[in-house]
């Protein structure tokens, strides 16, 4: 029996961690452009779900639940995968895992970037390139060149908080007030704790600190309150989703946060944000992309900087010199 095809139908892979499905949403804001007429799928890893929650561009989420059954799940949305007979699956990953299911998706057009080992089964390959300036947005997009004129300017991320989301962080704003995003999954990303004391008790005491992450950063920022010199400041992780999170961050007149997450989150919405880089740097493609935001590295010229691209669980070196060496004084004055 011939296969049949739905001209319209396109799916869009990345189910890395929560920055890289917020940056991907400037992938779907480009399909959304490409292919007005498209009905556009979304396969993610289990937990990032809400991150798409409102989206008007995307008709369907699938998800992988990596933690459990991770190869037999695998293979189950495979089978969903050939079922909906896409036309297009474009997958913005790397890794083999997805690649696999690329190459079997049976769609027309199998579209992701040359390093990903399974590659030599896409029908088309494009070239993934870290430094030179490019941003992983614009990465991303070029999976789109071989079926559209190159775009003169790529989309920013973009969420959809709800109602619901605007009325419950509204409580939260009737004083001045910044945001900080303190942790970060890799220590080595993560601006030290100390240093975030000292910056905590930079920040006048008319402008209220809110603390953000999610409820296994609550005894990291509930130890910065009880160690700090001030009083106008409050721990909100675990208290708030992505999106809350989000809006709280767009209407804050300063959002400090590392290279992680929350800087996406911020991107999406176009929050103010200092973006703190510690073992990482800009030039791989990351930084933020609100209007109004700067980047605060080292000074000093670092011989093991940058150590990696995702960061590590411990300074390899031993001294954590790229962290330690940012002051508070470049923060604050934005040098």
């Amino acid at each position: 029996m011939e296969l049949q095809y739905n001209d319209n139908k396109i799916l869009i892979i990345q189910t890395a961690f929560i920055g890289d499905v917020v940056l991907a949403t400037s992938f779907v804001e480009e399909v959304r452009i490409a292919f007005p007429e498209s009905e556009i799928h979304f396969l993610l890893r289990k937990g990032n779900e809400s991150l798409l929650a409102n989206n008007p561009n995307i008709a369907k989420v699938l998800i992988w639940d990596k933690k459990k059954s991770k190869y037999r799940g695998l293979f189950q949305l495979l089978t969903q995968v050939r079922k909906e007979s896409y036309q297009f699956v474009f997958n913005l990953q790397r890794f083999g895992s997805t690649g696999l299911l690329t190459a079997l998706s049976k769609a027309i057009h199998t579209v992701g970037f040359s390093k990903n080992p399974f590659s030599y089964f896409f029908t088309h390959k494009i070239e993934h390139t870290i430094g030179f300036g490019k941003h992983e947005v614009e990465r991303n997009a070029s999976l789109l060149d071989p079926f559209r004129p190159i775009s003169a300017r790529v989309s920013k991320p973009k969420i959809y908080p709800s109602q619901a989301d605007e009325d419950f962080v509204q409580t939260f704003k009737g004083t001045k007030y910044c945001c900080m995003a303190p942790t970060s999954v890799w220590f080595t990303k993560q601006f030290p704790f100390d240093k975030w004391l000292e910056l905590i008790n930079e920040v006048k005491e008319d402008t209220k600190i809110y603390l953000l992450g999610g409820p296994s950063d609550s005894s990291f920022c509930a130890e910065l309150i009880n160690r700090s010199k001030r009083g106008n400041i409050e721990n909100l992780c675990g208290k708030l989703s992505f999106f809350q999170s989000a809006v709280l961050m767009r209407d804050a007149t300063m959002n400090y946060v590392n290279d992680s997450a929350p800087m996406h989150l911020c991107s999406a919405v176009d929050a103010p944000t200092t973006a703190i880089y510690c073992s990482t740097i800009p030039n791989f493609g990351f930084g933020p992309l609100s209007k109004l935001s700067k980047v605060v590295e080292t000074k000093e010229t670092l011989s093991c900087r940058p150590c990696g691209l995702h960061g590590y669980k411990s300074c390899p070196k031993k001294h954590f010199d790229c962290g330690y060496s940012i002051k508070v004084e470049q923060i604050i004055n934005h040098e």
